[in-house]
């Protein structure tokens, strides 16, 4: 028979009142489940989330967004840092989460922990929430008795990562409005106005402008084959797509996003400083440095700077030291390696890592207010610029054919 989810409310050997959910095949299995926990039930019924489809109406629920996973990390922490057995901080956690589909997972985890399951081990096997750095991270803290302490670190690296992505949404915003904008009115302007002018232009014969006549000429080719432009768009986007979902599409694109004359400086310090703040996280948590390299290279996000940090692992497995081998790759600051070669010294090389990415944040931060500041300037000049061209195309001719009037 399968398995009901159920929403209980009741008392437990101390008197206070719970809330929360259990899974039986029926209401009297799961009452006698709660009981034989020493709790009195006060009223059960079957629970909403799992009597009919979820988001949508079509059964599939929405995923966990980066908000719900970090929240999700910061309840765990905080709770575990408070002395709760972790079996009863999943069970909290997952009555809290607002998310029906973080809700399951966790549940799923609570399952597995009870078995006899790590935690680590039981995110682990839901891969697309749950990445190297955050179970191998976790794995650690079970095994230094550091849990609550190395989860919080955890929780404030999801923390920073959706504040910056939230920063980059809220200031490309506008540009991007501004840029939608420009683009809709070159659309009307080519294929409404223009086209209806362009009788009275023929009536003035061949000695037109040499603008009217670029104007015209694009109008007609845009009137006349929208169709084939916009199947040949389609075509170039899907054709761009799945060249970049290779190995050297993905490559050339990283190598190009870093060696951009104006936006690559600021893309390069915001994957070193990912790089850096994954490693000092890893390495707080008790991850051996070998495996802190390999893992924060990867979550860099970048396959040309994976290359470096690469060589670094290898270096560093060959018995030289971190800092030394990451100068040697040459694709680290020396803000870096300085940072690197006094943790290694002092022994606190998580604290210098995540004092090397917090800088290195802030540069991030100012850099892309000055492309933000740069852009929109930028729209509204070709914007006027585009306008001014169809204008002065317009208008010329109308000039030339008072003067021949006169």
């Amino acid at each position: 028979m399968p398995q009901t989810t159920f929403s209980y409310t009741a008392l437990d050997s101390g008197g206070v009142r719970r809330s929360g959910v259990i899974e039986a095949e029926t209401s009297e299995l799961a009452v006698a489940k709660l009981a034989g926990g020493g709790r009195f039930v006060l009223d059960i019924k079957e629970s909403a989330e799992a009597a009919g489809p979820a988001v949508g109406g079509r059964g599939k629920r929405k995923p966990p967004s980066r908000q719900d996973l970090a929240l999700f990390t910061r309840r765990l922490a905080d709770l575990a840092s408070a002395g709760l057995p972790l079996d009863r901080v999943l069970q909290v956690v997952a009555d809290q989460s607002e998310s029906l589909s973080l809700k399951e997972i966790v549940r799923e985890t609570l399952q597995d922990v009870r078995s006899g399951i790590p935690v680590s081990q039981a995110l682990a096997k839901h891969p697309k929430y749950f990445n190297d750095v955050f179970t191998q991270t976790l794995r650690a803290g079970e095994a230094s008795g550091q849990f609550g302490e190395v989860a919080g670190r955890l929780a404030d690296f999801q923390e920073k990562v959706v504040t910056r992505r939230s920063q980059i949404i809220s200031s490309l915003v506008y540009p991007c409005v501004l840029m939608t904008a420009a683009i809709f009115v070159i659309i009307f302007l080519l294929t409404f106005v223009v086209p209806r002018m362009s009788d009275i232009f023929n009536d003035l014969g061949n000695d037109l402008p040499v603008t009217t006549k670029i104007l015209l000429a694009t109008t007609g080719f845009i009137t006349r084959n929208w169709i084939l432009i916009l199947i040949s768009i389609a075509s170039a986007v899907l054709i761009l797509r799945a060249w970049l979902a290779t190995p050297g599409g993905a490559e050339a694109r990283d190598r190009v996003l870093l060696e951009a004359p104006i936006i690559g400086p600021v893309v390069t310090k915001a994957t070193i400083s990912r790089f850096a703040r994954v490693l000092g996280t890893l390495v707080f948590g008790g991850v051996s440095i070998l495996e802190a390299l390999q893992i924060a290279g990867l979550s860099a996000g970048n396959r040309v700077f994976l290359k470096s940090a690469q060589l670094v692992e290898e270096e560093v497995r060959a018995g030289r030291p971190i800092a030394e081998a990451m100068h040697e790759a040459g694709a680290f600051p020396p803000v870096l390696t300085h940072m690197v070669a006094i943790g290694e010294e002092t022994g606190d090389l998580p604290k210098m890592l995540g004092r090397v990415s917090d800088s290195l944040d802030f540069e991030v931060d100012t850099g892309m207010r000055r492309l933000v500041s740069l852009i929109e300037p930028i729209i509204v000049l070709c914007m006027g610029a585009f306008v001014g061209f169809v204008v002065l195309s317009v208008l010329l001719p109308i000039f030339q054919a008072q003067e021949l009037v006169k």
